[in-house]
């Protein structure tokens, strides 16, 4: 942008809006700043949909990110059930047909539960949205047996909360192992056995060929046989928000989908960014878009501290998202080569591990249980890019700081 804008709109109501709005304010932006979230809930958290709402051990109003009275005192034109059409340099068109005037627009539109053909109906339930997590809590609460289709991380928080809540559960995985691009062979093999010794019925190699509505719940039909459940509840990967991409004329990712932006969180439009889920990154001769809490909330700083004048920031190219599963704290570090080799500190059967994934001795990737402490430094091995001693990693008597600065020394 040839100058900083006077003015801000945001649409969507989620982790990277809230970012981005929040930094704009704390910084002196004195412009006005509207918010366009689609839902009927103020922006919100979605972190503790599978998790802590869930279970029941919090509220909406501690999810909320940016609640009514903050808005009010901080001057920001919150649009609850507003729908953005299409932007173009300077306003973004809303679904009547209306205009919101902008010099600067944050596209923040999230991504939605991927459907599964034909599966629908009273007792099958996705999850992403407040309202998909209140709907799913409240028949929770009556059921004695779910079935979950997908052993990814939702399928298996709400498998984790389902437990805890005494519900018996049954996990169908179409891979012959959950998460094994992200975990590995052994990894995930440790994955699926520790829902189990929880009391999961997780099987892999899954597909599913029917769900059937009976008169006491659903039946979900796979080549294996029948699953009969309460209800049944569908997490299969999740798809980008990115229509108002394509309706605008913006470049959007062919492949995985995405609107395609630069480091700074900017479109190929004048004035208008993208961040968060939706946020296609060109790398090379492709594209990165990742769907996790951190991503957002680094990619809404980089725009808020691009519309003040501000550096946006080194690209962070170490992805970190952590899961809470039966009381476990489960941390992840980038995605591991199909061919890493795996070396293992501290204990796996006692859950307290760092699992680093190396290629000729360079650590690109982790998987740690109950080590949250050591990620900073697991983060800035992958970083550095250099090898590492497969030994001193595996010694838990080695200090990963110190290690850190024997290799850059």
């Amino acid at each position: 942008m040839s100058q900083l804008p006077r003015s801000f709109v945001a649409v969507g109501g989620g982790q990277a809006t809230a970012t981005a709005v929040r930094l704009l304010r704390r910084r002196g932006f004195d412009g006005p700043v509207t918010v366009l979230a689609g839902e009927r809930h103020a922006p919100y958290q979605r972190p503790p949909l599978s998790k802590e709402f869930l279970r029941g051990e919090s509220t909406v109003e501690e999810a909320t990110l940016l609640d009514e009275a903050w808005c009010i005192a901080n001057e920001v034109d919150l649009r609850l059930g507003t729908r953005a059409e299409s932007v173009e340099p300077g306003k973004v068109r809303l679904e009547d047909g209306s205009v919101v005037p902008g010099d600067a627009i944050l596209l923040a539109t999230g991504a939605r539960s991927r459907r599964l053909p034909g599966v629908e109906g009273d007792r099958v339930l996705y999850l992403r949205t407040l309202d998909d997590a209140i709907r799913l809590r409240d028949l929770l609460s009556s059921a004695e047996r779910i079935a979950i289709v997908g052993g990814g991380l939702i399928g298996s928080e709400v498998a984790s909360s389902a437990r805890d809540a005494g519900v018996a559960v049954t996990v169908l995985e179409a891979g012959t192992l959950p998460m094994l691009t992200q975990l590995g062979p052994r990894m995930a093999r440790f994955y699926a056995d520790l829902h189990r010794e929880f009391g999961v019925d997780f099987r892999c190699g899954q597909e599913i060929g029917a769900v059937d509505s009976t008169a006491d719940g659903v039946v979900v039909r796979t080549a294996d046989g029948a699953v009969e459940a309460d209800l049944v509840v569908v997490a299969v990967g999740a798809a980008p928000n990115d229509e108002i991409a394509e309706k605008s004329g913006l470049a959007v990712d062919p492949v995985r989908g995405g609107i395609v932006v630069d480091d700074a969180c900017r479109t190929a439009m004048p004035g208008v960014f993208a961040a968060g889920d939706v946020a296609a990154r060109a790398v090379g001769e492709g594209f990165v878009r990742v769907e996790h809490f951190d991503n957002a909330v680094r990619q809404g700083t980089a725009v808020a501290k691009t519309l003040i004048g501000k550096p946006a920031g080194a690209v962070d190219d170490t992805p970190w998202f952590w899961s809470d599963q039966y009381e476990l704290g489960m941390q992840f570090l980038c995605r591991p080569h199909p061919d890493a080799d795996l070396v293992v500190r501290g204990s796996v059967p006692e859950r307290d591990f760092t699992a680093f994934y190396t290629t000729d001795g360079v650590v690109h990737a982790a998987f740690a249980m109950g080590r949250g402490g050591e990620i900073p430094a697991v983060k800035q091995l992958i970083t550095m890019g250099l090898p590492v001693s497969a030994e001193a990693l595996a010694d838990d008597d080695t200090d990963l700081f110190e290690l850190l600065d024997t290799i850059i020394a």
